[in-house]
């Protein structure tokens, strides 16, 4: 498998959404429509240009990206197309090596994530009852 992992350009966004909304249509099925268009609109317009966004490249297609802010894993998703390839492993991975990231935050609905990061050994410290936008999704914190 010859994937490498670069940083996005705002080029790269259309592809990021692609994967962002591949993932989460597989995975977030509680997630209301009105709430998935929310975020649709506001990842590319509020939250990647601020952020250091880091792309799983692999036969020059983006299938998998990742970001972290102050040691918190921001985002990491995978295309559904490729999910169970073992690239979340490596993306997590080259994200703690490159960031030294020590939290993330997980939607409690989302079992398949948590289960994921309990294998990439964090543990359970809290939980809150809405995401980071003020949403009624109840949020796991978890920690290396």
């Amino acid at each position: 498998m010859s994937h490498s992992i670069r940083l996005a350009q705002a080029e790269d966004y259309p592809r990021i959404m692609e994967i962002w909304e591949s993932a989460v249509l597989a995975t977030h099925d509680f997630l209301a429509k009105e709430d998935f268009n929310y975020f649709k609109e506001v990842i590319p317009r509020d939250y990647l240009p601020h952020l250091e966004v880091y792309l799983l490249v692999e036969n020059d297609q983006a299938e998998g990206f990742a970001s972290v802010a102050e040691g918190n894993l921001e985002m990491l998703f995978i295309h559904n197309e490729v999910r169970g390839k073992g690239y979340g492993r490596k993306l997590y991975e080259f994200m703690k090596e490159t960031t030294g990231l020590t939290k993330v935050d997980v939607n409690e609905q989302n079992p398949q994530a948590i289960g994921f990061y309990e294998k990439m050994g964090f543990t359970q410290i809290g939980r809150s009852e809405k995401d980071g936008s003020g949403k009624d999704y109840p949020i796991i914190h978890m920690s290396l």
